[in-house]
Order: structure tokens, then C-alpha cells, then sequence
């Protein structure tokens, strides 16, 4: 793809420059902006595919609505670099998740235009329906609009939202479904027959269409198109539209693509009152060839050439914690018939999709639903299965109640493997898996362990199988050490043991997970200049090494504790608190993430530094006197 010149990108800064160009140029521009958005996200990784399915929703919304003062919420927010673009940040995106810039998600704090925060899924219904119940209780005539994946659609929160809102017949808010058929997976659950069906449904499209193109443009006949549409719908389809069983008023499949088509039904949308849902077909990965045909490896694809498609990535020959995860399954399952894995649309993002490939009747894909994840996977262990539960750390949050209530006072053996522990990189603050120490650290009955390298989390893996625990396995996202795992023989780890893996007399450097090998380069530099440092590896967070704890706290008078962790509640308090608890005086000082402020995207060697838990930060803590 040859760089070009933009005729139209460039004279558009906000909304209202968008709303000077006729339907026509603003085709012409929303094909600027692609090119625009791939240019960029070539040489500066992001969440491509979903966002070039969404440059026609987005320039539409923005040309009919007047926007910031009618409100535009964004579900999860892959799809919002158009977004970001039309509303001033054109050049701002040039910064996009990199340290100092501009997040990839919609904040509040960003922009006027970026009504809600986005990152986690299906929260965009029920934020909307909050502004739009404000809006009518304030008199305020205002237009609230929720955009929302399909994968999105399917979360459990969605559906509270659209029950709620449903009921409050006359708040003006509109959800605008936008159907790729895709989450970051392929879309899964009885939700997706369903809107396959209603948007193939050919009786009714046609007559519908056929509808719209008689009424839609006359507004004196707006109601009479509605009350037809509904009749139609009913008739036709020989039941309730789904979405009106809500009290949603029903519009639908546009083809997303469409400016033309899209602009006519919004501007039409505008002039009706009450909850409505207007049904979006779109295209993931929309006009790049490369993220069309294969729209899950695109959907953050990292540096690519834009001319090829080619993906441009380091070949240091060392593999990513999550290949690691997902072979051990396969190799687990082979092993023992109970072994079954679950994952909520994140099959390629943790690698289970080596077992859906290898044993699909044994690997379970429940769609965005968290919670369900969890108790799914508590069903199948008190029916006599092994479940390992992979859910990336940040999104685990939403499932807190369900591991306490339905696995941990239990005791269900249940494997939960939280993928992307500590900081995670340019996703940022709703990405980062910072508190999954502090508030699994706290749960009885839980065993809560970290490898430090590759070879350590198969044998953790291979560990929670044979406990008949209720057991976490955390790790992060990456690459590993390069340490050599694949076919090695199993190893079974004493459960709440550690060990030390250097010597040292002067203090003492307890870790947990693969941040240890950070530490013990420091360590190593620490000794080059006079001070003898011991490190030890606890590998459990829950239940501690209390014998190893013991040695330490007799031996030495200070200790470091490192974690890529929150500080407050984590691990390191864990240690002062056993100290406390054994009247050893031991100055503690414990290195993590701080608990004073959200640590906002950048890389994550970056981030380490500003946390000060980089190999400098953790060397300067071991020489301090």
C-alpha cells in the first residue's frame, strides 16, 4: 500500500468540519480514513481489524449526530480509531498506546467526544442507558447512541442493560449492533444463529427494504413505516424480534458499508423516540485484503508491511507464555481424560485453540461471560472433570464472586490459568492484570502460584491437575526466557514450597513469577559491587513457604520482595505480615506496581521503569543501606 496524499483527511478536525462534505466526499473521505488507519497501525501496532469495519459507522454517526452534546458510547473500544481521527487526534494518532500518548481505548479524560471509558466488553448499554435516564430527568433534549459487537453482545451485562433500558419505554437512547460475526474469535452461542437468522431472513428484508425506501424519507410517515416494520416483523418471521421482546424497537440489517444507506437511516433513527436498536452488517478488517480473509490475526496484528500484508516479528527463537499454556493442555489432556479446557472468546488469545483443534469435544468456548467461564468449569468439576479455566487477568475481575462462591468454598478442583498477569504494555490501565495476587491472595482454600519460566508453568500446570485444588496459575503476557520446555518430562512441585535459587549473606530478595529473572540479574550486578544478596523464588503466592519464610526472617535483617503485582495487599504485604505474625525485625521494602494511581500503556519495559521494578530499580533497592 503506496503512502499517499489526502485530500479530504486533512481538512476534517472535529465533527463539524465532517458535516460540510455532501454524502459523496464523505465516501471519498472514509476511504482517506482507512488508508489512513492502516498506514498508521503499520508502523504502530494496534486493534486493526475491528476499526476499519467501523470507518463508515463511525463517519455516519458523527455527520448525523452533534456530537460531543449528543453522547456516543463505544463497547470495549477496538473499534474507535475512526473515532479518534474524526474528533481532533488525527495527529495525536500517531501516538497511539505509545508511552506519553494518546490511549487506544475511548477516555473520558481524552476527549469531550469519548463519553464513556472503554476496555472491558458489553458494558456500553447500560453506561448509555445512565446518560440517557439523566438526559430525562434533567429535560434535556440529547441523543445517546451505544455502539456494540455481536461478541459484545453476547456478555451477560449487555442483556441486563437492554432489560432495563427496555423497560423505561420513553428514554431516548439507540443501540447500534455492528454484526461481523466476530469477537476477537469467531463469534460463538445461540445469539449468533439468531442474528444470522433475522439478517438472512429474505421475506422480510425485502419487504423491509422496500419499506424504507417508500417511507423512510417522508417523516410524517416515520410512524406508519414503524408500525408496518413491526407487523412485518411479526408476520414474517412468525415470532417476536428478539430485540423487541426487550421493548427495542427493531431496525434492520443495514449494510455498514453503506455511508449513503447509513446516513438516510440515522438521520430517519433521530426523529424516533424510546429504546431502538438499529442492526449493522460489517466486514472485520473492511478494506485491507489481509485482515479480510483472515480477521482473528488481524485483529492486532502487531508491525506489518502494508504493501504485502507481511507481519514483521522478532525471531529470537524463545515462545510466548501462552503457546506454552496452550501445548501443555494438549499434552495434559492426552494424559488424563478429565482434562477439559474453557476459555470465553479468547481461544487464539490464550492458545487454546490448540486443543479445540486437537480435541474439540474436550475445549469449550462460552463467549464473553466471564462469570459463566467460571461456574461452567465448576459444573464440569463436581461432575468428577479436570477444567482448566484461561481467563486474561483483567477480565478474571469480573468473575471475583463466581471463584469465591462456586469453586473456592467448594473446593472444586478447578484450574483457573490467568493469562496476561502484571503490566500488560499499550492496552493500558483496563488491561493491566495488577490486582489478581492481592484479591486471589485472600481466598481460602485457593492455591495461587507464578512461574519463572517456561518450563516451571507446564510444571505447575501438570501440578493443579494431580492437587485436586481449587488452583490459580498466573503469567504474563510474552515472551519467556528461552528456557527449554517442549516434550520435557513432567514434574510435580510440592504444593506452598519455594526455594533459593542464589546464595547471600548480607539481605534477601524474595520473588514470585517470571519477574524473578529480573531480579537475579541484579543480583548478580549486586554482588560485582560488594553486596551478597539470597534470592529466593516463593513460586506460591497461597499458601506461603512458611519454613522458607522462617529461614529468612532468622537470617536477615532486610529483604526486597518483587512482584509484578499491585503492592498493597500482594505478596510482599503477605511476607511483612508473616514477619509481623513471628516477631522477626525485618525492614521489608516491597517493589511492584503502586497502589496510588492506575498505570496508564506504554511498553512494558517502560512501565517497569516507571514502577521501578526494571533491573536498575531493583538493583538500586538491593544496595541501599
Amino acid at each position: 500500500m503506496k503512502r499517499r496524499e489526502y485530500n479530504w483527511l486533512d481538512r476534517v478536525d472535529s465533527p463539524r468540519d465532517l458535516k460540510k462534505l455532501s454524502v459523496d466526499e464523505l465516501r471519498i473521505y472514509c476511504d482517506e480514513l482507512r488508508h489512513y488507519i492502516i498506514e498508521q497501525c503499520a508502523v504502530n501496532p494496534g486493534h486493526l481489524a475491528s476499526s476499519l469495519g467501523a470507518v463508515e459507522l463511525t463517519a455516519a454517526i458523527h455527520y448525523v449526530f452533534d456530537t460531543p452534546d449528543d453522547r456516543l458510547v463505544w463497547d470495549v473500544g477496538h473499534q474507535a480509531y475512526a473515532h479518534k481521527i474524526i474528533t481532533g487526534r488525527r495527529e495525536a494518532f500517531r501516538t497511539n498506546r505509545k508511552l506519553g500518548g494518546i490511549s487506544g481505548f475511548p477516555r473520558i479524560s481524552e476527549s469531550p467526544y469519548d463519553a464513556f471509558g472503554g476496555g472491558h466488553s458489553s458494558v456500553s448499554i447500560s453506561a448509555a442507558f445512565g446518560m440517557a435516564k439523566a438526559a430525562e430527568l434533567r429535560g434535556e433534549k440529547r441523543q445517546v447512541i451505544a455502539v456494540i459487537g455481536d461478541g459484545a453482545m453476547t456478555g451477560g451485562l449487555a442483556f441486563e442493560g437492554m432489560n432495563n433500558a427496555g423497560a423505561s419505554r420513553k428514554t431516548n437512547m439507540l443501540v447500534i449492533l455492528n454484526d461481523n460475526n466476530m469477537a476477537i474469535d469467531q463469534a460463538t452461542g445461540a445469539l449468533k444463529s439468531y442474528l444470522l437468522h433475522i439478517s438472512t431472513s429474505k421475506r422480510y428484508n425485502a419487504f423491509k427494504n422496500r419499506l424504507w425506501r417508500w417511507f423512510a424519507h417522508v417523516p410524517p410517515l416515520l410512524t406508519l413505516c414503524r408500525r408496518a416494520g413491526n407487523a412485518v416483523k411479526h408476520g414474517l418471521l412468525q415470532k417476536s424480534n428478539f430485540f423487541e421482546s426487550f421493548n427495542f424497537r427493531y431496525f434492520g440489517p443495514v449494510d455498514g458499508h453503506d455511508v449513503q444507506a447509513l446516513v438516510t437511516v440515522l438521520r430517519a433513527l433521530k426523529e424516533i423516540d424510546g429504546p431502538k436498536l438499529l442492526h449493522v452488517m460489517t466486514v472485520k478488517g473492511k478494506g485491507y485484503s489481509p485482515a479480510e480473509h483472515n480477521q482473528c490475526e488481524w485483529h492486532a496484528p502487531g508491525r506489518f508491511n502494508p504493501e504485502t500484508g507481511e507481519r514483521i516479528a522478532s525471531a529470537d527463537g524463545r515462545d510466548r507464555y501462552q503457546d506454552v499454556f496452550g501445548q501443555t493442555l494438549v499434552d495434559l489432556a492426552r494424559l488424563d481424560r478429565r482434562v477439559v479446557g474453557i476459555t470465553p472468546a479468547m481461544p487464539s488469545g490464550c492458545s487454546m485453540n490448540l486443543l479445540l483443534r486437537a480435541m474439540p469435544e474436550r475445549c469449550f468456548d462460552v463467549g464473553i461471560a466471564e462469570g459463566h467461564a467460571v461456574t461452567f468449569s465448576a459444573g464440569l468439576a463436581a461432575a468428577g472433570m479436570v477444567p482448566f479455566c484461561n481467563i486474561y487477568s483483567t477480565f478474571m475481575q469480573r468473575a471475583f464472586d463466581n471463584v469465591i462462591h462456586d469453586v473456592a468454598i467448594q473446593k472444586l478442583p478447578v484450574v483457573l490459568c490467568l493469562d496476561r498477569g502484571g503490566l500488560v504494555g499499550e492496552d493500558g490501565a483496563t488491561h493491566h492484570g495488577a490486582f489478581d495476587l492481592a484479591y486471589f491472595g485472600c481466598i481460602p482454600n485457593l492455591v495461587v502460584a507464578s512461574p519463572l519460566d517456561e518450563r516451571e508453568l507446564r510444571n505447575l500446570l501438570y501440578t493443579a491437575l494431580l492437587s485436586g485444588a481449587p488452583f490459580v496459575v498466573r503469567y504474563p503476557r510474552g515472551k519467556g526466557e528461552g528456557v527449554a520446555w517442549r516434550d520435557a518430562a513432567f514434574e510435580q512441585l510440592p504444593v506452598g514450597r519455594g526455594r533459593c535459587l542464589t546464595s547471600g549473606d548480607d539481605m534477601a530478595v524474595l520473588t514470585i513469577g517470571p519477574v524473578g529473572n529480573t531480579a537475579a540479574r541484579a543480583v548478580k550486578r549486586a554482588a560485582e559491587a560488594g553486596v551478597s544478596a539470597a534470592h529466593y523464588d516463593l513460586r506460591f503466592a497461597r499458601p506461603l513457604d512458611e519454613e522458607l519464610l522462617d529461614e529468612v526472617g532468622r537470617r536477615f535483617k532486610r529483604v526486597v520482595t518483587v512482584e509484578d503485582g499491585v503492592v498493597r495487599g500482594g505478596v510482599g504485604s503477605a511476607v511483612r505480615d508473616f514477619f509481623d505474625r513471628r516477631g522477626y525485625r525485618v525492614e521489608v521494602r516491597s517493589l511492584g506496581i503502586p497502589d496510588d494511581c492506575f498505570i496508564e500503556h506504554g511498553t512494558p519495559a517502560e512501565l517497569y521503569v516507571r514502577c521501578g521494578y526494571d533491573e536498575e530499580g531493583i538493583l538500586q533497592a538491593i544496595l541501599e543501606n
